[in-house]
């Protein structure tokens, strides 16, 4: 039997991806992977479609999320895994969400036109549709502007802390979001744990807070993970007992470094975060 090809953290255009949520599950497809989570940004809004595409091509996708919280004044993001999208609890908690998104959106736009650079929220706005409004949304209006060369470009010069197009963000508490998750029958996992740039000892007092709030999982490899980045996020999710999973994180086609199902395996030693999936 051919061994099952995961990949549990990706975006549609639901949120900051470029390809829409049937046309990401198509080439995950493509790309061999058989287990597919649709972790679009504070939304559920693109699982239906990806689910029934997922149907007629064989390919079992785990209904996701990636929400936003706020732990000691960081933002953290944990990926919610086979979640009940329709939970009262769920759906009031990302309402908010979007609240806190829309007026991020608005005060970027105001700082970057004090810097000069016009007609960001109406372009961003057009290019998230239904979907969230993310800073990637800003990072590509600079690009198409002429601002800057590139995303990363955009994040460095405008849109990371401190720079002229930084919005501080009070998201919903740690607690609060994996209340959500836990209500919604899903899995707490905490995505990319070395890219928040946090000190090895803040992120164990951060891992201990998540699991006393009933985290269950950290992402032990991710797109552009390393093998010491590998090692390290292992040994975090060992200390705390946390189970290991893995995704790629995948935005776009245009982004050469992160594809779907593009992962290295998870350590010999790993407790795989899909023995909770069943």
């Amino acid at each position: 039997m051919t061994p099952e090809s995961y990949d549990l953290h990706c975006h549609s255009t639901a949120s900051d991806g470029a390809l829409s949520p049937a046309e990401l599950v198509a080439r995950a497809h493509l790309q061999g992977v058989t287990v597919l989570a649709l972790t679009d940004h504070d939304t559920v809004s693109g699982l239906t479609e990806a689910a029934q595409i997922a149907g007629k091509l064989g390919l079992r996708l785990i209904p996701g999320i990636e929400i936003s919280a706020t732990y000691a004044h960081q933002c953290l993001h944990i990926v919610g895994l086979n979640i009940d999208p329709e939970p009262p609890a769920l759906l009031a908690g990302l309402g908010g969400q979007h609240a806190v998104r829309a007026q991020r959106a608005h005060k970027i736009a105001e700082k970057l036109e004090k810097k000069g650079i016009a007609g960001a929220y109406d372009a961003v706005k057009t290019a998230a549709g239904d979907g969230e409004i993310t800073r990637s949304h800003f990072a590509d209006f600079l690009v198409a502007q002429g601002v800057v060369k590139d995303q990363q470009d955009a994040f460095d010069r405008y849109l990371s802390k401190g720079k002229p197009g930084f919005v501080p963000t009070q998201w919903a508490p740690l607690e609060d979001a994996i209340g959500w998750i836990r209500a919604a029958g899903g899995i707490a996992v905490l995505a990319h744990p070395l890219r928040y740039n946090l000190s090895i000892k803040w992120l164990r007092q951060a891992l201990a807070a998540f699991k006393l709030a009933g985290g269950q999982g950290v992402e032990v490899v991710t797109g552009r993970a390393s093998p010491d980045d590998i090692r390290l996020s292992q040994q975090l999710a060992q200390k705390h007992q946390l189970y290991a999973s893995v995704g790629s994180d995948f935005h776009s086609p245009e982004n050469q470094w992160v594809e779907l199902g593009r992962l290295a395996a998870l350590p010999a030693d790993a407790t795989p975060v899909w023995e909770l999936l069943g």
